[in-house]
């Protein structure tokens, strides 16, 4: 496939039938100038945010009362108040829908699957209301969940937000204290876990960390612990102040649920960053700011209309769990899955697409990267007649992963490479379902998102690479963090770079096509000689090669400069000999430039990976200096941090 051309463009009927071209005509009515490309969509969306944003609320239906204001304030970053009069319920606008067909299908790896009716996920979530009640919660309370991907965690979610409790969620596989780290810091009243869960073919049983966990929050009033493996009330016997949930919703029936309306900015979830530099940050994130934003990205971005049928293969310790489940308020069913999406083996999760006739379907840029290297061809061996959209996020999709979906898994789709994180719990660029794809790009920056591209003095960049900023305020900007009352950690986090300006760490660049290019982030971003160098451009060449599984970069503090030092993790059955070292250095010089060459390169068995499977440079960049990482609970394998400890290949 030629460069020079996209991948992917959408035809007639398709911009026509897309929810964004309807958005369109209702901007142009209330703008009374014309619309009639995303790109001047953008213009106006950012320009006049104060009716771009009451626009998306009342397309999207949100349930709730608006009120007169949409912005004030709204150059103060932070300080800006969205929608500072409005009264809504995050969970009331989730649950807008009634009826028999399909809220969630659940799938887990060992076989499991279950399907929740609008009316059946309804009933749960009104017995977990009245259970919570009971309990004494009560709005801006705090709910923890260790939980696994299935539809008892959605439900208890929707109970918490439609008192006003804050909800926070990790998933099982954290060890006691990576749970205590976040959780201890929130102080919960009720812990949820699971009595277990499956990954790679195996029962994990989790009730003795649970009981270590409950022993350490004595905020907590209550343990309910949700059957998973049949040993819940096993479990729960065992586990102080705990009752198996089945045994706690006995003596409630399914009744009218009831929401409490509160204002805009009131606090709905508490996520963490995930970095190992610290303990993580408590980033609070507002109710309406959080539905307001998600709805805008699932209708308008992503194309998700009432009845499709949306899955994204995450963790309860990710923020795109918080993005999938939000999918409700769109009227679509939720597909969920639990365990590895390699087991059996890489077909699993095209299996599901096939089955429960997947319309959206995301997923991580690993993922493709994996499906791509264990030679798989969904397009050949699935009918995925279905499938309109395919996302990916939680790095930079690589050059030859979008061909590889175009060639290997659906030649008609909109790939949507999205990007944003757990600050916003949404996206900065993403997809945009009107407009072509082109190879290794993200389509565009969101609607009523200001992003910019600056160098380092604060200019913007209509060419080359800088750090990815957004120069006005947004609603779902964080409220601020946990136990940061002056906002001094907040602020530190995102605005001591540029001055009333979201600085958001990720080293950018503006293609020609008016795309985006992410090149990892800019604090593991690599300055050989004064250059800047982006990790994920190292990544696109050099995982290209067949025998390379995938790599780590970072730089080396070396006679008063820094070196570029690639790590790979290789192929079964290949050795990092001379040849393939040479082979290695050739792809990255001709595919980057010279300046991307590293100075030395070095085999590893593993390379350390966040729980929602981002690789972690800072933490390999501080082992190889000899400096602690504190924060290896954020890690799925801190085992492989080992690895990297005096290495004699770094010592010359």
């Amino acid at each position: 496939m030629h460069r020079d051309e996209p991948l992917w463009k959408p035809d007639e009927e398709w911009i026509r039938n897309s929810p964004v071209s309807a958005f369109m005509k209702e901007a142009e009515r209330v703008s009374g100038r014309p619309i009639d490309n995303f790109r001047a969509l953008h213009r106006w969306s950012v320009d006049e945010r104060a009716a771009f944003w009451p626009l998306v609320w009342d397309f999207c239906g949100v349930i709730g009362e608006r009120g007169a204001r949409a912005l004030i304030d709204g150059e103060r970053m932070p300080g800006a108040s969205f929608f500072p009069d409005a009264k809504l319920n995050f969970a009331e606008n989730l649950l807008g829908k009634s009826g028999g067909g399909d809220a969630i299908v659940f799938r887990g790896e060992n076989t499991v699957e279950r399907r929740l009716s609008w009316d059946e996920l309804s009933a749960l979530v009104s017995r977990l209301q009245q259970l919570f009640k009971r309990e004494g919660v009560k709005p801006g309370d705090r709910i923890a969940a260790m939980m696994p991907n299935m539809p008892e965690t959605i439900a208890a979610m929707l109970a918490a937000a439609s008192l006003g409790a804050i909800w926070s969620s990790c998933s099982p596989d954290f060890g006691v204290r990576g749970v205590l780290d976040r959780f201890g810091q929130i102080e919960p009243v009720l812990f949820i876990a699971p009595d277990g869960y499956w990954y790679g073919g195996k029962a994990f049983d989790v009730s003795e960390k649970t009981g270590e966990v409950v022993d350490a929050l004595p905020s907590v009033r209550k343990a309910l612990i949700v059957d998973y493996l049949g040993k819940a009330k096993e479990a729960a016997a065992g586990i102080q102040r705990a009752a198996a949930m089945e045994d706690a919703l006995a003596p409630f029936s399914p009744a009218d649920i009831t929401y409490e309306r509160l204002p805009f900015a009131h606090p709905l979830y508490i996520l963490f960053s995930s970095g190992t530099t610290g303990v993580p940050k408590c980033i609070v994130h507002s109710a309406g700011g959080t539905l307001l934003q998600h709805v805008k990205e699932h209708r308008l971005h992503a194309g998700i209309e009432d009845g499709d049928r949306v899955f994204y293969f995450t963790t309860c310790g990710w923020m795109m769990w918080n993005w999938l489940v939000s999918g409700l308020a769109s009227g679509a069913t939720l597909l969920l899955y639990d365990g590895s999406p390699f087991y059996p083996d890489g077909n699993a999760m095209f299996d599901f697409a096939q089955a429960e006739k997947m319309t959206f379907f995301g997923t991580s840029a690993k993922f493709i990267d994996a499906v791509r290297k264990a030679g798989l061809e969904p397009a050949d061996t699935h009918d995925l007649s279905s499938l309109r959209t395919i996302a990916s996020t939680g790095s930079p999709l690589a050059p030859e992963n979008f061909e590889f979906i175009y060639r290997s898994v659906k030649k008609d789709v909109h790939l949507a490479s999205i990007s944003g994180g757990t600050d916003i719990v949404s996206c900065f660029v993403l997809g945009v379902p009107v407009e072509p794809v082109w190879v290794g790009e993200i389509q565009g920056a969101g609607l009523g998102m200001a992003v910019e591209v600056w160098d380092d003095e604060g200019r913007p960049l209509e060419h080359g690479k800088g750090e990815l900023v957004c120069t006005k305020a947004f609603p779902c900007m964080p409220i601020g963090f946990w136990n940061d009352p002056s906002g001094e950690k907040y602020r530190s986090a995102y605005f001591d770079r540029f001055d009333n300006i979201w600085c958001h760490g990720d080293f950018a660049e503006w293609t020609a096509h008016g795309g985006i290019v992410i090149h990892g982030r800019s604090d593991a971003t690599l300055n050989p000689g004064g250059v800047r160098i982006g990790t994920a451009e190292i990544y696109n060449q050099v995982e290209q090669l067949p025998e390379v599984q995938e790599s780590i970069c970072i730089g080396q503090e070396w006679d008063d400069d820094v070196r570029v030092v690639l790590f790979v993790r290789l192929a079964e059955g290949h050795v990092l000999d001379e040849a393939l070292e040479k082979a290695i250095r050739t792809r990255i010089r001709v595919g980057a430039s010279p300046r991307h060459v590293p100075a030395r390169i070095v085999a590893v068995d593993d390379i350390p990976r966040t729980k929602s499977g981002k690789i972690t440079e800072l933490a390999v960049r501080d082992i190889v200096h000899g400096r602690e990482v504190k924060n290896k609970e954020a890690l799925a394998n801190p085992e492989a941090l080992e690895l990297f400890r005096d290495l004699p290949q770094l010592k010359s």
